[in-house]
């Protein structure tokens, strides 16, 4: 993905720093902002992933921390509630600005509540999806609830989050008190998203009920089953990104014929610092994920580069196979292509006990499907032979690099 570093101003003039995340060699069709949970901050894993799903699936997205959070300016303990929607409502205004106008909010935990306040007052907003959201923001005060008193007669307590030490004021449970968030999601009238686990524990599952009975149609629940509140388990945040775009694309407007930016790569990959092997792809029209076994230390999450130039072969074979055969009249049902990479000997080596010898090897099985003589089975082998990948992979090449900005 095309990663940048994003500063922009909140309504008290305060930075607020961001990740703006934009599909490999495609123009985003939409914008998406993504709001983070209470005491959380952009970077966290979850939100890293569910951002590359939706890149990948053409979206830019723009993660940012909080006013007093992470990176951005500000201290915590004088924000609330309030000031989390208006620091939305200023990140889509920088989004309007600098690219497009935001079309799809996103929130988990009490970002979730956040996004439906802002969502009625961004007139650009299309959409809205909601992860582990609580239905009412005074939910927070269960987390706090050892320090409420501490609150309400000294104005302000230390409250332990997480294993971090942050100021809750007040002013911030005052906020809370004056939330409604049950009517605002009824007058809010746009498509919502309810992504809830049953076995949440810190926010449960029965908050996912009264958002969704709260809101209008269209509107749809999906069951995180198995996932925990912060979707420690990265398969579960890649499948809620996964979701996410799928559903979205039904509300908001996507034209096909404006997505792909020139280029004269054919292929596209991108690999940021902490994703160990598990790189993104851009294939012609395509999007693919290369990675490395669990044994070399991948995540398995798609093929090696190695399977990939095997898979090119096979698939090369058999599309040739084929066309010639169609081409002659004869009718093969089907052609089955095995492929695999290895170093072996070869097959005229004088010394095989050196390991110098060894050469870069593919070994090739084809299956044929149909009714055929041996000559005409012994002239579909040399077909093979002769595919545009196999001649590609004899002959001799030159790769030619340079960097680029």
């Amino acid at each position: 993905m095309n990663l940048q570093k994003v500063n922009f101003k909140n309504k008290e003039g305060q930075s607020l720093v961001g990740r703006l995340e934009l599909p490999v060699n495609q123009h985003p069709h939409n914008y998406v902002i993504f709001a983070h949970c209470f005491t959380c901050n952009k970077n966290l894993a979850a939100i890293r992933n569910i951002g590359k799903a939706l890149t990948s699936n053409g979206f830019g997205v723009l993660r940012f921390d909080f006013t007093g959070l992470g990176e951005s300016e500000g201290e915590f303990g004088d924000t609330n509630f309030s000031g989390n929607v208006e620091d939305l409502i200023a990140a889509a205004d920088f989004l309007n600005g600098n690219y497009n106008a935001p079309t799809l909010l996103i929130g988990h935990s009490l970002g979730g509540a956040a996004v439906i306040y802002a969502a009625a007052q961004i007139e650009s907003i299309r959409a809205v999806a909601t992860i582990g959201a609580p239905s009412n923001p005074q939910h927070v005060q269960h987390l706090l609830h050892s320090s409420l008193d501490e609150i309400a007669q000294n104005g302000k307590a230390v409250v332990n989050l997480s294993g971090r030490d942050f100021t809750i004021k007040k002013q911030f449970l005052d906020d809370l008190e004056s939330k409604t968030l049950p009517k605002t999601i009824a007058n809010l009238r746009k498509p919502i998203l309810v992504m809830h686990s049953p076995q949440d524990n810190t926010v449960g599952i029965q908050n996912a009920e009264e958002i969704y009975k709260a809101a209008y149609h269209p509107k749809s629940f999906i069951s995180l089953d198995g996932a925990d509140h912060l979707l420690m388990n990265k398969k579960d945040s890649v499948y809620v990104g996964e979701v996410i775009s799928g559903w979205a694309k039904r509300y908001l407007n996507i034209d096909d014929s404006k997505e792909l930016l020139e280029t004269e790569h054919q292929v596209v990959v991108s690999l940021d610092f902490d994703d160990g092997f598990t790189t993104e792809m851009k294939v012609g029209k395509h999007y693919m994920i290369a990675d490395e076994p669990t044994s070399y230390g991948g995540n398995d999450f798609g093929p090696s580069p190695y399977d990939l130039v095997s898979a090119g072969l096979s698939a090369c074979t058999a599309m040739t196979l084929q066309m010639y055969a169609k081409r002659k009249g004869w009718h093969i049902n089907n052609v089955e292509v095995h492929s695999s990479y290895s170093k072996t000997h070869a097959l005229d080596c004088e010394d095989c006990e050196s390991s110098n010898t060894k050469i870069d090897t593919f070994h090739r099985g084809i299956k044929i499907n149909g009714d055929f003589d041996d000559k005409q089975r012994a002239r579909l082998l040399q077909i093979a032979n002769k595919c545009p990948v196999h001649k590609t992979l004899n002959s001799e090449t030159q790769i030619i690099t340079e960097l680029v900005e």
